[in-house]
């Protein structure tokens, strides 16, 4: 008989998961029962500083009052009508998320991958409608190293032989340049091109930034050419760079951002498409859809994330305890850190492989009560969410220098 879960050991619930949960993950040895802000706490009761805030999905924290208030709020009204129906939520949550952004329109969707594809599908269907491409020709252009997601047709422009890997037949209609290389992206693009697709940052290849006039230049050279510039912020967006969207940095308004993660306030899945109307107009009733994209719930817990946003508060506290993060890691370099990218509240460190791989460094850490995730070799990345205080992040920044000076 199975035990009850509030009667099993952390040791027990990771060994009961084995024989029953697929395994396409491989999570720390944590087992998180309770969080609240910055904090989290395993089912023993130990306490760990989150430096990873659900890949950007908890930028506003755990449980954020506010979002929890529209929620509970929205759960004693309406969850769900599908879109068979309207409801009294979703004009104001894609009216104030067109305003926020300086698009127009917005597609609903819920996960991040669910953006993306719904993206190419929008993008090919613009080629063929408004640019005149032929039919089942149309090409998108996207960078080495992204990551947009892993269904089907997403690993199909994928570099990372993980997640392709055993995956195949893939679905063709895509060329790959590299990243940060504007006369790789001209090259690429011709009169087939319906867009141009990338990450301003590159989160999942180690918190890459591009050089200054990267996205203007791919502004520039997708207006010239006649395509879209298709930005994916699922994980850069909302705050967390320090300006609402990554592109901000540069004053760049693509004709498509994707967005998710942080939309939903880490507490139900809320992604969408946001784009010019020329370009979002191309659907029509029967050609894209989803049963829950843009229900009630996820509507309300959407519009108070915007509402939080128009403050310009969270982008605020990114840019201001993002130099706290950049100097403590300052610090690190040389002393076991070999080098790190930041904007905001997020980054990139790159540690000595001689003292180990990410994934050892961040086992390392989770034994100092600090949570974070590694990426690729000996690459970690912090995301913390942007509600931390400076001494909490200079806790961390010092759990990092301990687990690089004093070895396993």
């Amino acid at each position: 008989m199975t035990a009850p879960a509030s009667a099993r050991t952390s040791a027990d619930l990771i060994r009961a998961e084995e024989p029953v949960l697929a395994h396409n993950y491989h999570p720390l040895p944590v087992v998180v029962a309770r969080a609240e802000g910055t904090w989290v706490e395993d089912v023993e009761g130990r306490r760990y500083l989150d430096m990873l805030a659900g890949y950007s999905a908890l930028n506003f924290g755990h449980r954020h009052p506010v979002l929890i208030e529209a929620a509970h709020r929205q759960l004693d009204q309406l969850t769900l009508t599908s879109r068979a129906f309207h409801n009294d939520k979703l004009a104001e949550f894609a009216e104030r998320l067109a305003e926020l952004t300086g698009l127009d329109m917005v597609l609903p969707m819920n996960t991040g991958a669910e953006a993306v594809e719904s993206g190419i599908k929008v993008a090919r269907k613009w080629a063929y409608d408004v640019k005149g491409v032929p039919a089942d020709r149309a090409t998108i252009v996207v960078a080495a190293e992204n990551f947009h997601g892993r269904t089907t047709t997403i690993v199909s422009f994928s570099t990372d032989e993980t997640a392709r890997a055993g995956f195949g037949p893939f679905t063709p209609g895509f060329r790959i340049v590299p990243y940060n290389d504007l006369a790789a992206l001209e090259a690429a693009v011709d009169e087939t091109t319906a867009a141009v697709l990338i990450e301003p940052i590159q989160g999942e290849a180690g918190v890459i930034i591009p050089d200054a006039g990267y996205l203007a230049g791919v502004r520039e050279l997708t207006l010239r050419k006649g395509c879209l510039f298709i930005a994916d912020e699922i994980q850069s967006g909302l705050g967390r760079t320090g300006r609402t969207l990554a592109v901000d940095h540069e004053g760049v308004v693509p004709d498509v951002l994707l967005l998710g993660k942080a939309l939903g306030g880490g507490i139900v899945p809320v992604s969408a498409v946001v784009a010019r109307r020329e370009v979002l107009g191309v659907l029509h009733p029967g050609e894209h859809g989803s049963t829950f994209g843009g229900n009630p719930l996820a509507a309300a817990v959407g519009t108070a994330v915007v509402e939080l946003l128009e403050t310009g508060e969270f982008q605020r506290r990114a840019t201001e305890l993002g130099v706290v993060l950049r100097d403590g890691l300052t610090e690190l370099v040389g002393k076991g850190v070999v080098g790190f990218r930041a904007r905001g509240l997020w980054a990139g460190v790159d540690v000595d492989p001689a003292i180990g791989t990410g994934r050892e460094i961040s086992e390392r850490l989770m034994r100092e009560g600090v949570l974070a995730k590694d990426t690729h070799g000996s690459t970690i990345r912090l995301a913390p969410p942007l509600t931390i205080t400076a001494d909490e992040l200079r806790s961390a920044v010092g759990a990092l220098e301990r687990v690089l000076t004093q070895g396993a």
